[in-house]
């Protein structure tokens, strides 16, 4: 991108965007130093829940996904549907690759620590369905894509999650010769964070377009109301961080060497995931957006998931809860950074003229008036 027009994406920005690994680097610390500082705190918001479901986190994971789901064209879908390559890709990179990675990386780099070692084999088995949403709308990626693929995903969680959970930690370490680990999973507490975290507020996305083009028109819904909702979405991610560390943050202080163990695979594993699916989007021909969406589905995930299992199945204060807990602290500043990189990679696809796609609009909270 030449320097005139990223000075006029940079111009188009507003403060939170210009501004967002900055806000998002003080609501983690924030987080972290409330949930060490003020007595009391993080078992206070751990109790307010429903039927084991964080509502402060529950709440704030809606809050952030409903706009980018209510910016999502539903009568696009079928582009989407209808590209074999991308929907195949995904699966394969989700559900085979991923869990392969983090196994492998697990064992090569915490060989001597077995709690955390299945804490983080459980993380890479639960698939992204809340916060890739948001990674993939700051990112420019394609919004139609990311809902179909998180909605594929979240299918495949109910059904291979426990499956999955049994051959990597029981079955495979068994042929190895390895210590073999049972996790017991409830397919129920599967389908409940799926139809929480990712069905009410796609539906909410998708009557709130559906009703409001009816009632006042697409000029007025892409116009008016979504630069209207579109800044909750990084409203709701920022409360959920810092509720999220506030509630671990004694564990995640406390304890800054094994916090340090489990980031170094952590690392590996989100920057392989990305870059690998990146580009193989490239050599497939999907196009940025899709190349994008592609990179940030493979390489999210479900934190909620992943330490509601830890800890209903190894307890609150367990090695394998810690591992599930230190994820986000390291996905999130990691994805954020990813971001950055996937608009500088821009420039690597050919535009519709044939071109270097260096022009395209690059504000991380646009409201796409696609008419």
């Amino acid at each position: 991108m030449n320097s005139t027009a990223e000075s006029g994406v940079v111009g188009r920005l507003s403060t939170l965007d210009r501004l967002l690994p900055l806000w998002i680097l003080a609501a983690m610390l924030l987080g972290l130093l409330a949930g060490r500082v003020v007595p009391g705190l993080g078992p206070a918001l751990d109790t307010v829940q429903i039927d084991g479901i964080s509502l402060p986190i529950a709440v704030g994971l809606l809050v952030m996904m409903y706009p980018v789901l209510a910016k999502v064209r539903y009568d696009r879908l079928d582009t989407v549907t209808s590209d074999r390559r991308l929907l195949l890709s995904s699966l394969v990179l989700n559900w085979v690759v991923g869990p392969a990675l983090m196994f492998a990386l697990a064992w090569l780099l915490l060989p001597d620590l077995p709690e955390y070692r299945t804490g983080l084999i459980i993380v890479g088995l639960a698939r992204c369905i809340a916060m890739v949403i948001i990674w993939n709308d700051l990112a420019c990626g394609d919004r139609e894509a990311a809902a179909v693929l998180v909605a594929l995903n979240s299918v495949f969680q109910v059904v291979a999650f426990g499956a999955l959970g049994w051959f990597y930690l029981a079955v495979l370490p068994g042929w190895l010769g390895l210590p073999q680990t049972e996790l017991a999973v409830s397919g129920w507490d599967i389908a409940r964070s799926v139809l929480i975290f990712l069905g009410v507020p796609l539906l909410a996305g998708y009557l709130t377009r559906r009703l409001g083009e009816r009632a006042r028109g697409r000029d007025w819904y892409e116009n008016r109301f979504l630069p209207r909702v579109g800044p909750l979405a990084l409203y709701g991610l920022l409360f959920t961080i810092v509720v999220l560390f506030a509630l671990q943050g004694e564990r995640i202080t406390s304890r800054p060497w094994d916090v340090a163990r489990i980031a170094l695979p952590l690392l590996v594993y989100f920057a392989a995931m990305w870059a690998g699916s990146f580009a193989l989007g490239r050599a497939l021909g999907l196009g940025y957006e899709r190349s994008t969406t592609l990179a940030f589905t493979a390489a999210g995930n479900n934190f909620e998931l992943a330490i509601a299992v830890a800890i209903a199945t190894f307890g609150l204060t367990s090695g394998q809860a810690l591992a599930g807990v230190v994820g986000p602290l390291i996905e999130v500043p990691v994805l954020v950074g990813l971001v950055y990189v996937a608009l500088w990679a821009r420039r690597l696809f050919p535009a519709p003229g044939g071109r270097p796609d260096d022009d395209r609009d690059g504000d991380l909270t646009r409201t796409r008036g696609e008419g």
